[in-house]
């Protein structure tokens, strides 16, 4: 276990206590030094007094969504530069609009995010500079950790299956010669509206 990783901090903000104490066990044995906080407020505290790392942060937790605890991080001088990785149970086209532009490490929906997949995640954002170790995403959407050839701090993702970078495949456009006319010039449903479970 490296002295960097044990010195690293992450806040855990989920409102189910069972699977945010799996995330911060399985994160404490791999040498990080994990925060809980169960709703927005509770967040916007604990991330002010701890200044962590990285914040893992959940949309759809009381009191203060997360989309708001993330504009109030970076509204403020404390949070404007921490990291934060978004796992919600939302696909990301059904999030509320402009995460991406509050400045975020990437998107993971939670049905989809194996336990290794979150510990390789966080080793991908907190890794040393001088690490040599890219994460690749297999056909299947699984990390796995692959020993770089070169000496490159930035991981080898192809963009489209990368949940650190701003695209996916799920979100890719169609092909145009694959469309018809009509479907075409069809306008798409509006995706930017928050689902009737979210503001709970």
């Amino acid at each position: 276990m490296s002295e960097l990783r044990s010195v690293k901090k992450i806040v855990i903000v989920e409102d189910n206590p069972a699977l945010s104490d799996v995330y911060k066990t399985r994160l404490e044995i791999l040498g990080y030094t994990c925060f809980a906080a169960y709703d927005g407020v509770q967040a916007l505290a604990v991330i002010e007094r701890e200044i962590p790392d990285l914040v893992l942060l959940d949309l759809m937790v009381p009191k203060i969504a997360g989309d708001q605890v993330l504009e109030r991080m970076r509204g403020s001088d404390w949070g404007k530069h921490i990291k934060v990785m978004i796992i919600s149970n939302l696909n990301e086209a059904d999030a509320p609009a402009g995460l991406r532009n509050l400045g975020i490490e990437g998107y993971a929906v939670k049905a989809n995010l194996s336990n290794d997949q979150l510990d390789q995640l966080v080793d991908v954002i907190l890794r040393p500079a001088g690490q040599v170790e890219d994460v690749v995403l297999n056909h299947e959407n699984v990390p796995e950790l692959q020993h770089a050839d070169h000496v490159n701090n930035e991981p080898n993702i192809p963009a489209a299956n990368n949940p650190l970078s701003g695209t996916s495949l799920a979100n890719q456009p169609p092909d145009a010669s694959l469309v018809s006319d009509d479907a075409q010039h069809t306008p798409p449903p509006a995706s930017d509206q928050y689902p009737s479970s979210y503001n709970q």
